[in-house]
């Protein structure tokens, strides 16, 4: 039997999104799938500078700390979010793969579709209306100070009541990105972004409803994208299905995708207890610096975001890759989307350092806290040059279904950050406190390129495994 009889007749022709996948020249494919992505989120960073800015006129340094101190919600909704969507998405873009030599491996698409799309609802709903039960002893965990306590709490209902809009938002355009469309995935990101924008205008500058009004916007903005990412999936998508009789708690999905998926919950789950111990220790130096924080980490999500467009637009070229058994692409994905990041870390992380002190001081009046904003954002920049090479690992192991690599370099982050954070704070005070962050990164990317080498044996037999010559062997011997 030939490998042409294989050959899976999907709509592969020149400019489809399977085709950006499947056969498109690396760096076009690049193009496709991390430019819209790295848009998208530089947008949403942008929005996130803007949106400190609307708090930040109302001249109230508790509300831009309460924003800080609710931050670790939104790692609660990564945590809901992305164990379906990553891992859902990860598997369907294997399954695609798999499929041009055996094209019954896309009829299980609407399986993990469904599943990804609902266990992410359920999840969310679960934790979110515990989080209601439990609002006060959750803020005093969030570590609000006195001052703070009012305004966190307004933005914590509020955030708490949307965890499952939220995180079906997550999961959705995970699903759209996993079959190559990442305009479709970008569209829908901006959309949520202007449409967040608007909301802001109207619950915080028009109406007099502070952090709640953005929190209120945050949940809107992200139910328009909600409806966006729906609707294209069941209107264009082949294989995606999310009506829920397609729901399914089958091992052969269930395993696969948490496989991935806890990964990313632990690695989330441990972003909120590491918040919670930065909070906790800043906020003994006063809002201020907690003020400053908030505002440095959001202007470093610019650069840092485009750095993450390409780590995570790139997964699901490297999963169909893997999954269909082609060696040369998925190492030449690898090589191109490394070079890329390299470069982006260059120019963009020196142009923000550059102008560091001008864009502070457009968000904070207090000089003592523009000089405490400076020295975060130098340490958020240096963190970001190998956060980036650590993300392209982490992507790596996520595609090829590797789970235990990806669970360590979910938590590697997290098991060190704290005792880094704690002894940085009783050695040197504040500054231990705002280069901790950076240490562990290098540490964690250090750990991922050990693991990345260990793991390449077992990378190379699901090479083979994926293979055509390997289907065609196992067809031969079912007709046998």
């Amino acid at each position: 039997m030939s490998t042409a009889t294989l050959e899976h007749p999907v709509a592969d022709a020149a400019g489809t999104n399977r085709w950006y996948l499947s056969a498109a020249p690396i760096a076009r494919a690049l193009v496709h799938l991390c430019v819209p992505m790295a848009a998208a989120m530089i947008v949403g960073a942008v929005y996130n500078v803007m949106n400190a800015g609307f708090i930040g006129s109302l001249h109230n340094t508790a509300l831009l700390a309460a924003i800080t101190f609710g931050t670790p919600l939104l790692g609660l909704v990564m945590a809901v979010g992305s164990v379906f969507g990553v891992g859902g998405s990860a598997l369907i873009s294997r399954l695609l793969g798999a499929s041009e030599h055996d094209p019954a491996k896309a009829g299980e698409i609407k399986r993990v579709s469904s599943f990804a799309l609902w266990g992410a609802v359920g999840a969310g709903a679960f934790f979110g209306g515990l989080g209601l039960l439990l609002l006060h002893p959750l803020v005093a965990l969030l570590g609000a100070d006195e001052a703070a306590v009012p305004a966190t709490n307004d933005y914590v209902i509020v955030m708490l009541a949307f965890v499952p809009v939220l995180a079906a938002a997550f999961c959705l355009e995970q699903l759209v990105r996993a079959e190559g469309a990442a305009r479709q995935a970008m569209i829908g990101l901006i959309a949520s972004t202007v449409a967040n924008l608007v909301f802001d205008v109207l619950f915080i500058l028009v109406l007099p409803w502070g952090v709640a009004g953005a929190a209120l916007s945050v949940g809107l903005a992200n139910l328009v994208s909600v409806a966006y990412f729906a609707f294209w999936l069941q209107r264009h998508s082949e294989h995606v299905n999310l009506a829920p009789r397609w729901f399914t708690l089958s091992p052969a999905v269930l395993k696969p995708v948490f496989g991935v998926g806890v990964g990313e919950l632990l690695q989330a789950a441990f972003l909120i207890v590491t918040s919670l111990v930065l909070n906790r220790l800043a906020v003994a130096y006063g809002d201020g610096p907690l003020a400053a924080m908030g505002v440095a980490v959001r202007i470093a999500q610019v650069p840092e975001f485009l750095v993450m467009g390409v780590t995570i637009g790139v997964l699901p070229l490297l999963a169909y890759s893997y999954g269909k058994g082609d060696r040369t692409r998925l190492t030449a994905a690898l090589r191109g989307s490394a070079l890329t990041v390299g470069a982006i870390v260059l120019v963009f992380s020196t142009a923000v350092f550059v102008f560091r002190e001008q864009v502070l001081t457009a968000f904070l009046a207090d000089r003592s806290a523009l000089g405490i904003g400076v020295t975060i954002l130098l340490a958020q920049l240096v963190a970001m040059v190998v956060n980036g090479f650590r993300g392209l690992i982490t992507s790596l192991f996520q595609a090829t279904g590797r789970a235990v690599p990806a669970i360590v370099m979910s938590t590697a982050q997290g098991v060190l950050f704290i005792p880094i954070v704690l002894l940085g704070d009783v050695w040197f005070g504040l500054p231990g406190i705002v280069w901790a962050l950076t240490v562990t990164e290098g540490i964690v990317f250090l750990v991922g390129a050990v693991m990345w080498l260990a793991s390449r044996r077992a990378i190379d037999r699901g090479l083979a495994e994926g293979s055509p010559e390997r289907a065609e062997a196992v067809l031969e011997q079912a007709e046998a």
